[in-house]
């Protein structure tokens, strides 16, 4: 649904959400849900590169509603504050903790690879999905629910953000979140902007429909295929308490990520490092 074709109720619940949005106390993110409020990360990060998915036609425009619904409390926490950066890092996550993180699936060609891997080494990860590819492989968002996973919003079809409308931009996020839910059962409560770019609007919509902000401590850049030495090297190197890597399952050939990940990870228990993900409650 293009935004001059949303209907004038529709554009004052959006504009009710965002002032409820702004209005709600911050949430609390750890790694369990016994654990103490975090912070937003620093300045946000350089928009990381990579092929942006093909546009296509999209699902209507999600449905903002209010987090007291008959879905389970877990999955409707308060909504959150609008947010002037992304969370970057969580330190709150403990001193031997880390989060490792995908972008752009899932592709049925590596990320039930990447599945694999962490499951054998009873690891958790954040995925943030494209809606394009995540309506055409909910088993995948459902096999990463069930494995314990993060399911997060990348958008529609991977847009530079700050480049359009706020409605479109409530189209990309809220398409996507759509489909989510409707493999899930529950919305994402993490988004993550493409190629690393924000802006205001972004912010609001996204607190607006319950999510939180999350980019990157350490960006692997395994979207150049830069060699499967060069990724392995580069996590092992950033590795440290509270970071959050950044890899992709989708976008292009990821034959090397998926060959990174079966080294660097074992690598990364032996060396003390608990890679798990946030919650939010």
């Amino acid at each position: 649904m293009k935004h001059d074709q949303i209907p004038a109720e529709r554009r004052t619940l959006l504009r009710l959400a965002l002032a409820l949005g702004v209005a709600t106390a911050v949430n609390t993110v750890a790694a369990d849900p016994a654990g103490t409020p975090a912070r937003p990360g620093g300045e946000p990060t350089a928009p990381a590169s990579g092929p942006p998915a093909a546009a296509r036609a999209r699902p209507g425009t999600y449905r903002l509603r209010p987090m007291t619904s008959t879905t389970p409390p877990r999955f409707r926490p308060a909504a959150p504050p609008v947010r002037t950066r992304p969370f970057e890092e969580l330190p709150e996550l403990g001193d031997d903790a880390m989060v490792l993180s995908f972008d752009d699936g899932p592709d049925p060609r590596y990320t039930p690879d990447i599945l694999a891997i962490l499951r054998r080494y009873d690891v958790r990860a954040m995925f943030f999905v494209c809606g394009e590819m995540a309506a055409d492989n909910p088993g995948l968002l459902r096999e990463m629910a069930d494995d314990g996973h993060v399911v997060g919003n990348h958008s529609w079809s991977h847009p530079l953000i700050p480049k359009l409308s706020r409605g479109a931009i409530v189209d990309e996020l809220g398409s996507t979140s759509e489909v989510i839910e409707k493999a899930l059962g529950a919305p994402p409560l993490w988004y993550r902007a493409p190629y690393g770019a924000w802006n205001r609007n972004s912010f609001e919509i996204g607190a607006a429909m319950g999510m939180e902000p999350m980019a990157w401590t350490v960006d692997t850049l395994d979207w150049t295929t830069p060699g499967t030495d060069t990724i392995v090297r580069r996590v092992k190197e950033g590795a440290a308490p509270g970071v959050v890597v950044l890899s992709h399952d989708a976008g292009g050939n990821r034959s090397q990520s998926v060959a990174a990940l079966r080294r660097y990870l074992p690598a990364l228990i032996e060396r003390g490092h608990r890679p798990t993900v946030p919650y939010r409650s």
